[in-house]
């Protein structure tokens, strides 16, 4: 296991150290102090540091909270390297085996979207750092929780992001007949540990990272620009409504944007009037081009 980027936070106290792996994928740990940390050897390693005031632990990746005493660019790698060498010399993370089997309770609800096909089931606990979208069952070799929701009959798709499952139905069901079905399935699903994303399944080479560095790296100026845009202002809002979007291309001579809408966002009646209005609009204040167009190629 290794440590794969080192990301700030909203708080400038506390750091994101990512894994290339999932460390947990059911619970989030955070140890206040040395005398917490039963549960987590490693935590109780970083306590001996003497600026670690909280140690969060979630998904894959561990989050520490400073005190003011130091700054984080004088000491972000020592801190990476100490926790890299705890784990290759046999330190454990957490010790949660005893738990391994132990039915986690979870909660599941559900959350309409600006697209009256598609229902939100958001659950409080981290489901994937891959979003991943299936058309049909045949796709979902990386999923086994969207092949099971493939056997429903009124199920036409399945979007899968961080802690939600956005469902598209067929319209010949309404969603107040089938909601509580869906609802009680997923959450029975994850507490009795299916697996929601293999990760495994999922595109992932070892040189997979290099290659999105190489991708964006090649690209021209503009394009990045375009994407560091759509991934800080625009992936959050349409992962709140259950969808995603995914920059595709930017042709300089056309000044056109083209972008791939998934989950709620994809065949949303109001897609075009967002794309229009909120996007095309962002990007052209942003870039100070009013010549921009944002189209979806799917939508």
């Amino acid at each position: 296991m290794q440590i794969t980027s080192i990301k700030p936070t909203n708080n400038p106290a506390i750091l994101k150290f990512e894994f290339d792996e999932f460390i947990v994928r059911t619970e989030n740990f955070e140890f206040k102090n040395i005398d917490e940390t039963q549960q987590s050897p490693l935590a109780k390693q970083l306590f001996f540091l003497p600026f670690v005031k909280t140690v969060y632990i979630s998904g894959n990746f561990i989050a520490i909270e400073k005190f003011s005493i130091v700054e984080w660019e004088d000491v972000q790698s020592d801190v990476a390297e100490q926790i890299e060498d705890f784990i290759k010399n046999g330190g454990e993370i957490l010790k949660i085996e005893e738990n391994k089997n132990k039915k986690m309770p979870i909660t599941v609800y559900a959350e309409t979207t600006p697209n009256p096909a598609v229902l939100k089931f958001a659950c409080n606990k981290l489901l994937t750092k891959t979003p991943i979208e299936f058309k049909n069952i045949d796709e979902t070799a990386a999923s086994p929780l969207a092949k099971e929701l493939f056997k429903f009959s009124f199920v036409k798709e399945v979007f899968i992001d961080e802690n939600y499952v956005s469902i598209t139905k067929f319209s010949v069901t309404e969603w107040d007949e089938i909601t509580l079905e869906l609802r009680t399935f997923i959450k029975g699903f994850i507490e009795n540990g299916g697996t929601v994303i293999d990760e495994s399944a999922v595109v992932k080479t070892e040189n997979h990272q290099k290659q999105q560095e190489s991708y964006f790296e090649n690209l021209d100026v503009t394009s990045q620009q375009i994407i560091n845009i759509i991934e800080e202002y625009v992936k959050p809002a349409v992962q709140s409504d259950g969808g995603n979007i995914v920059f595709d291309s930017f042709d300089p001579a056309e000044k056109r944007v083209k972008v791939i809408l998934q989950g709620a966002c994809s065949g949303c009646p109001s897609s075009t009037f967002t794309l229009k209005n909120g996007i095309e609009n962002m990007l052209k204040d942003m870039l100070k081009d009013q010549d921009i167009k944002v189209e979806a190629i799917n939508g």
